[in-house]
């Protein structure tokens, strides 16, 4: 059962461990898999200090066919473990995204965003041979193509002040305080910050989720889905790095439930126009202006609303009068009240919350 695993570190082989999960249980992955980066010397700094690369034994693959053959069974582990409207996040470099591009779509996954982390603090080409690499890329994909897969569209653009969320994410590397070192060492060579988890867990989940990472590494991942108030199951082979993860989790607190909600994803009752006229809120007779007052109509008892010869329902109407092929009658027409113009879709907002429907 599925409910064993959860909020766990399970140890071991990512591919054999994902075979143990059940099919169609999981709500969203975030896979951090090994870059092959592919190394073949030392790096050092100008003033002769050795860079602390990845040069880590999980890293290396013998050749190309080898790390597609491992990426190849552990996505189609992870699709079969998705449900049908689950989505993942795969991360990447230039050494392995384009490689793992193409496994995710021949597996069957549906590609919805290519997403650019670009560090703000990234580190330097040291040997001056290529353009400073400032950046890693997402894929984010379905399931599959009709997948009805979670996107709080809305609650990410007020995060953005009201602009929508674009596909390049301006975010440093992890450092300071967040950077787990042990002995004074990072911990792990690729640790993701979790400013970035916490953009892709509360844009594509929800609250009591099961998120799922195939390679948990220093638990970046379970640690803000903890605090995001999602479930988690992470995978790791190593020890060393389950020990970590454990004590990390252990220090998080449970988030307050009130503070995990999305109202600004939440569907409004549907709400005809009609309904405001037959209960008072809107009089038969009465005139409706546009905001700049340049428009008026007069509503009739049967729930239209009548110019000259235009007649037909708020949104038909508006749209003619502007001469647009559509419009959102509930926000264009206003009705006067104590000599100031209100929102039809306020009234709406008030009908719904004094239970009238």
């Amino acid at each position: 059962m599925i409910s064993n695993n959860v909020n766990k570190i399970l140890h071991g082989d990512c591919v054999d461990i994902l075979k143990s999960i059940p099919d169609n249980t999981i709500d969203l992955i975030f896979a951090d898999p090994p870059y092959n980066l592919q190394l073949q010397n030392e790096l050092w700094r100008p003033n002769q200090t050795k860079v602390a690369g990845v040069n880590d034994k999980w890293d290396k693959f013998a050749d190309f066919d080898t790390y597609d053959n491992f990426s190849i069974a552990w996505l189609s582990e992870c699709r079969r473990v998705l449900k049908k409207d689950g989505a993942i996040w795969v991360i990447g470099s230039y050494h392995n995204i384009f490689r793992l591009g193409r496994i995710i779509q021949d597996t069957g996954f549906w590609i919805l965003n290519d997403i650019l982390w670009i560090k703000t603090n990234p580190m330097p080409n040291f040997k001056g041979t290529r353009f400073n690499n400032a950046h890693e890329t997402l894929i984010w994909a379905s399931k599959q193509k009709d997948s009805r897969y979670t996107f709080h569209y809305k609650t990410m653009k007020s995060f953005n002040d009201d602009l929508q969320l674009r596909s390049d994410w301006y975010i440093p590397i992890c450092n300071g305080n967040e950077r787990i070192k042990i002995n004074g060492r990072k911990a792990h060579s690729t640790q993701k910050p979790e400013a970035l988890l916490h953009r892709i867990i509360s844009a594509t989940s929800n609250p009591g989720d099961i998120v799922l990472d195939p390679f948990a590494g220093s638990g970046t991942t379970l640690a803000v889905a903890k605090k995001l108030g999602r479930n988690f199951i992470g995978i790791e082979r190593e020890s060393f790095y389950v020990d970590i993860i454990n004590r990390r989790l252990d220090s998080i607190k449970s988030p307050d439930t009130q503070n995990l909600g999305y109202p600004l994803e939440a569907k409004k009752p549907r709400v005809p126009f009609g309904n405001l006229i037959e209960n008072g809120y809107i009089k038969s007779g009465e005139l409706l202006y546009s905001k700049d007052r340049k428009h008026q109509a007069r509503v009739l008892s049967n729930g239209t609303v009548t110019v000259d010869e235009i007649c037909g329902s708020i949104h038909k109407v508006g749209a003619e009068l502007i001469n647009k092929p559509s419009c959102n009658g509930w926000t264009f027409w206003y009705v006067e009240r104590d000599g100031a113009l209100v929102s039809i879709d306020e009234l709406r907002e008030r009908f719904i919350s004094e239970s009238v429907i």
